[in-house]
């Protein structure tokens, strides 16, 4: 006797069962283009704000090169002479980029380097280099940052707090403010428990000039949260980042 498959088995092995897995590709393909396309939007939204930072950058240097030329020419220098035929251009690009962190924004910097992660103790990268320019001299003043988060089921890539402090430090600053923004930045992208951050730098205001103390450092901080409010998980980040 021949063995007949249950009507429901035929249903599902001959037609529905097919387009459950036509279904199944169908809905994974439209996600992978949907990627895809993000992806493209985005990076082509990248290159379009490059180009537009490029050209304005470009559109002004002509101004910034004649700025350097009268401040030369003001202090009684030959701006003929040859060690300064090309000094205003390269001084002019120079400044463009210290102070390149204007045309950045916090958001493009994490690009997506947001993840979700069940880790509930402090992450602490310390050391990260610093250069900036003094907004009231106009010379550098350069150090070292370390930051501490306290993650809320969210991390981020690590090298993008490197780049936040990037991005403050290439603007006009004072060390007090630089410290507050970086904080700000990191809180408000990850929304953590808390955010701690400690900058230690010198000051060449201080040291090429005025009270010329060559072994003078700022030391500013700036406590959000759990950092704040607790002094125990304050105290464990300023050890940690003491600790060689």
């Amino acid at each position: 006797m021949e063995y007949q498959k249950p009507a429901a088995m035929n249903s599902h092995c001959n037609g529905t069962g097919k387009q459950l897995v036509t279904d199944f590709h169908y809905n994974n393909d439209i996600s992978e283009l949907s990627l895809e396309t993000k992806k493209s939007t985005v990076q082509q939204r990248k290159e379009h704000e490059t180009s537009r930072k490029d050209a304005e950058d470009e559109s002004r240097l002509p101004a910034l090169e004649a700025a350097y030329s009268s401040i030369l020419r003001g202090l009684g220098e030959d701006t003929d002479r040859q060690g300064l035929l090309r000094t205003p251009l390269r001084a002019a690009k120079a400044m463009q980029f210290l102070t390149k962190g204007y045309h950045e924004d916090v958001y493009d910097i994490l690009n997506d380097a947001i993840f979700d992660e069940d880790h509930d103790e402090i992450v602490i990268v310390k050391d990260i280099d610093m250069f900036s320019l003094c907004e009231h001299h106009l010379v550098p003043f350069f150090g070292r940052v370390h930051i501490g988060y306290l993650p809320n089921k969210k991390v981020v890539g690590l090298s993008k707090l490197a780049r936040i402090v990037e991005m403050y430090s290439r603007r006009l600053q004072v060390q007090e403010r630089l410290t507050k923004q970086i904080a700000m930045a990191i809180s408000e992208a990850l929304q953590p428990a808390g955010v701690a951050v400690v900058i230690e730098a010198a000051h060449m205001c201080m040291v090429m000039r005025g009270v010329q103390k060559m072994n003078s450092r700022t030391v500013t901080s700036c406590m959000l949260g759990v950092f704040r409010e607790d002094p125990k998980t304050r105290e464990e980040f300023l050890r940690l980042t003491k600790n060689a």
